[in-house]
């Protein structure tokens, strides 16, 4: 059996109480309007390079800022990161802050840029 690192089974644990989003579903969803795209990553990452339209609010202080940027609970507010870890623990935390529409998209950037969807820097 594999050794999981605690972040890895944090994640994991995670992950059992989110719902997971392709990226080409997030990319649909975002062009029509339909979803809120936040951003979890570090802001050198975001500086780097990042999804157009999306919202910026890193894992560090997503708690904080989330009700001035989305006060709808009810809005779809999509979270990605790097690889799909952070955003499942920030998804999970914003639905128990009672965020009804909550989703991680699967894979993160990495699986966004390997799509071939849209950036910009």
């Amino acid at each position: 059996m594999t050794e999981y690192t605690r972040f890895e089974r944090l994640v994991a644990e995670a992950k059992k109480n989110i719902t997971e989003i392709s990226p080409q579903d997030v990319a649909a969803k975002s062009q029509n309007g339909e979803a809120v795209i936040v951003d979890v990553r570090e802001k050198d990452e975001w500086d780097e390079e990042q999804i157009p339209d999306a919202t910026h609010l890193s894992r560090g202080t997503i708690e904080l800022d989330i009700e001035e940027k989305v006060p709808d609970l009810n809005a779809l507010i999509i979270c990605h990161c790097g690889g799909g870890g952070r955003s499942a623990l920030a998804a999970e935390s914003l639905q128990k802050m009672g965020y009804r529409n909550v989703r991680s998209m699967d894979g993160g950037f990495k699986a966004w840029k390997a799509a071939g969807l849209p950036t910009e820097k």
